[in-house]
């Protein structure tokens, strides 16, 4: 860059005069004096059309081939393909499911399970299940992330060559991407974020493409691209949940520039300012948002069948849903009987009647209402019986509904209603449902649940519990599945209630259930999962006979599209349990920690999701220098001096200034974030890290840049060209980058591919950082003196 003598001093600022002619005032390219001849031949033989789409071509055949490199490796389910894989299912068999992210990118993995022949039926239970016995095309759902990690590439070298760097430049920021060990094993994986990552790059390259044309506004090509950037914004969001930072950055990038359209001394009409306005309001509110109402329409029409996520939902909304069984129980099983009116009697199967027994599920956590003989720690006199939270189906989970009422001997007076008060018996043990004013053993501030002996009247009153149900009125049945409420404590006013924290080992680690004493509390919400008997020990089923198929109900689609948003927004924030491969956003930069994608003991073959130490660390390192240029170059103008060319500083705040916000809002919202958190959450201000890292390494080669690259109008005045020279320093240096990334990328590739098997010493030889926590390490053992 310029030395001490070449430092320059500002000229006085002078009464700016609205002009109507446009000027390229956002690169104030000073007359630069170059002498093309003098140019290195490599150098402008680089440059050439035909050069760059080999180089381009070349850096996108060694993307397939890294991506796809023994793909069918393994053979078995790898980490969160438990869940993805399993969504694509449900779309095969159209059954409804419910998960925190949008659905875009998933009902593309369904899209490619049609494509290749996947019939749905395998369910992805666990990690390790085999896709070979089960003959899953396994391989045609891998390509799809794949073929996008692949594509990823190329849209970084043109992303780069866009905004105006030389061919060795955007080769070096592709390499970044291309020779990633973390970015590689995402995309060959039934994962969603190599589609985040591609959308989201093909966001920003349309965005610089519509920037380009800021000269000739309101062109078709203007609006073009800015429909192009809207609508790839829409499918970076609706790829995964994190994608709504990309719109976040492109909102701030557009902030900056309606704000410079503002400028009163460059547009003196307000008009002018409104149609930019309203604009980019439409190609960048309007219909983004209509893109991604789109995929959740699609979404909801795909999904028609009764599935897992029903129970997430509301009971109108489930009873939206082909053979859900709200809907079955809902509207009334009709079993006429005749009655002095002549009328048909319509009863209603999920109508619970006391003496029914009956399994109570918690809505949130899904856990069963359970109790066991075994006992709590402490020692009393009574000898409490512990009540618990259990996840699975088991005979511990039946209670039987006691009036505490007289009862006619049949008819509806035997259905329970809102608000009636009831005692819940645990069949296998004989023993009422109580509470107490005694502490929880996890929670001091919550009461204590237990139950007490069915022959012991003693204590009648501390089980009596109130049934509330939600949004109930006075004389409403309560009903299986559809019938939510709270269980009210008479005497304290708690309400029975669990949370994730699990009882230690004296408990089965099964979750706690006690009493909160706020009795309104929204997460104390549970519903009778299934009616078991009656009060003869009969099947229920049969007392009002055989129901027949119900049509399912219809609801306005913004009211389900509403519900499921909300419900997305509430599970993500509820992520909190702990887990042994979550870190912390400070360490994701230096590659501090990975995850442990899979394991298979026989072969000691591993896979682990980490970075290429090379290019995470040179990404570091060009966010520090680019954020202390752009501070010394601040402090120096304080003091009137121009340190850095116009041309340069400009493309240094403006271009390179954008990839800095893309990375910093993809990065920084993860510190106030109380979720799990995991190393791939940077994946996306990597990518625009690598940006960065180009855009510096053209600052430190050359003090001038490719101008102009913004597209002339017919008004605009130009100033003098100019030419990055960065000489042959530069292949140089991306030939001798790539060949260290190249040779990083193999020697950590075991851990990216999962193949070969590992001895515990070649393992310990791949830990190159002490922090990296990986499978079949050999022990180290003290020399003996």
């Amino acid at each position: 860059m310029a030395g001490p003598s070449q430092i320059r001093q500002r000229k006085a600022n002078s009464p700016l005069q609205p002009t109507n002619d446009t000027v390229q005032d956002d690169e104030h390219a000073s007359e630069v004096y170059q002498d093309p001849r003098n140019r290195n031949h490599i150098e402008k033989l680089l440059e050439t059309p035909q050069a760059s789409i080999a180089i381009v071509s070349l850096l996108t055949a060694l993307s397939f081939a890294l991506r796809f490199y023994k793909i069918n490796a393994p053979d078995e389910v790898v980490f969160d393909e438990v869940h993805f894989g399993k969504f694509a299912s449900h779309y095969l068999r159209r059954e409804y499911y419910f998960d925190v992210h949008p659905p875009f990118a998933k009902m593309l993995f369904g899209l490619a399970g049609w494509f290749v022949g996947f019939d749905g039926n395998f369910q992805f239970e666990s990690i390790g299940d085999s896709y070979t016995t089960n003959h899953v095309p396994y391989v045609g759902l891998r390509a799809l992330p794949a073929i996008l990690g692949s594509l990823t590439i190329p849209v970084v070298y043109a992303i780069m060559k866009e905004s105006g760097y030389s061919t060795v430049i955007a080769a070096f920021s592709a390499a970044i991407v291309l020779f990633d060990n973390a970015h590689v094993t995402q995309a060959r994986l039934i994962l969603l974020d190599a589609a985040l990552i591609f959308f989201m790059s093909l966001t920003i390259y349309a965005y610089i493409r519509f920037r380009k044309l800021r000269y000739r506004e309101f062109s078709t090509d203007w609006w073009t691209w800015l429909i192009t950037t809207g609508v790839f914004m829409a499918c970076t969001w609706g790829a995964k949940v994190n994608g709504i930072l990309t719109v976040v950055a492109i909102g701030i990038a557009v902030l900056i520039d309606l704000w410079d359209i503002l400028d009163i001394n460059k547009n003196p009409s307000i008009d002018y300012f409104w149609k930019h306005f309203w604009a980019r309001a439409v190609g960048l509110i309007v219909i983004p948002f209509i893109v991604y109402l789109a995929f959740f329409y699609v979404h909801f029409s795909v999904l028609i069948y009764s599935g897992p996520g029903d129970t997430f939902m509301s009971p109108a909304f489930q009873e939206t849903l082909l053979g859900n069984e709200m809907l079955l129980n809902s509207q009334g099983k009709e079993a006429k009987s005749s009655n002095l009116t002549g009328f048909a009697d319509f009863r209603l199967l999920s109508e619970i009647r006391f003496y029914d027994t009956v399994t109570l599920r918690h809505k949130e956590s899904k856990v069963f209402l359970h109790s066991h003989i075994e006992r709590y720690p402490l020692t009393y006199e009574d000898g409490r019986q512990q009540v618990t939270g259990y996840g699975h189906n088991d005979t511990n989970n039946h209670w039987q509904i006691i009036p505490t009422k007289a009862l006619p001997e049949t008819g509806r007076g035997r259905v329970v209603r809102h608000n009636d008060v009831v005692q819940l018996l645990h069949v296998n043990t004989r023993s009422h449902l109580l509470t107490h004013d005694v502490a929880s053993p996890l929670m001091p501030t919550n009461q204590e649940f237990t139950t007490w002996p069915k022959d012991d009247h003693s204590r009648h009153n501390d089980t009596l519990f109130q049934v509330v149900l939600l949004e109930g009125h006075e004389g409403q049945a309560w009903k299986s599945k559809s019938g939510y409420f709270r269980l009210i404590h008479v005497p304290t006013r708690v309400s029975m209630w669990t949370h994730n924290k699990q009882l230690p080992d004296w408990a089965f680690n099964q979750l706690e259930i006690n009493g909160n004493k706020n009795p309104t509390e929204k997460t104390a919400t549970w519903f009778v999962d299934n009616i078991i008997a009656d009060e003869n020990g009969e099947d229920p089923a049969e007392r009002d006979g055989k129901a027949p198929n119900k049509e399912p109900k219809s609801m306005n689609f913004f009211k389900k599209f509403a519900e499921l948003q909300l419900l997305m927004l509430q599970h993500n924030a509820g992520l909190t349990a702990s887990h042994p491969y979550a870190s912390s956003p400070i360490n994701w930069p230096f590659l501090l920690s990975g995850i442990s994608f899979w394991t298979q003991s026989e072969t000691s073959k591993q896979i682990y999701l980490i970075g290429n130490l090379i290019g995470w660390w040179t990404c570091v390192v060009a966010l520090s220098i680019y954020v202390g240029v752009l501070g010394a170059d601040l402090l120096a103008r304080r003091r009137n001096l121009d340190p850095i060319p116009d041309p340069a500083r400009n493309r240094l705040w403006n271009n390179a200034g954008f990839f800095f916000i893309v990375w910093g809002v993809h990065y920084v919202p993860f510190f106030l974030m109380n979720r799990q958190l995991f190393i791939h959450h940077y994946l996306p201000s990597h990518l625009a890290s690598a940006l960065i890292a180009g855009a510096v390494l053209n600052f430190v080669l050359s003090e001038t840049i490719n101008y102009p690259i913004s597209i002339q109008g017919p008004s605009t005045r130009l100033r003098p060209s100019q030419y990055s020279d960065i000489g042959i320093k530069g292949p140089i240096i991306l030939i001798i980058f790539s060949i260290a990334m190249l040779s990083m990328f193999i020697f950590i590739s075991p851990l990216t591919y999962g193949t070969p098997g590992l001895d515990g010493d070649t393992v310990n030889s791949k830990r190159l950082l002490s922090t990296w926590t990986l499978h079949f390490a050999a022990k180290k053992t003290g020399e003996v003196v």
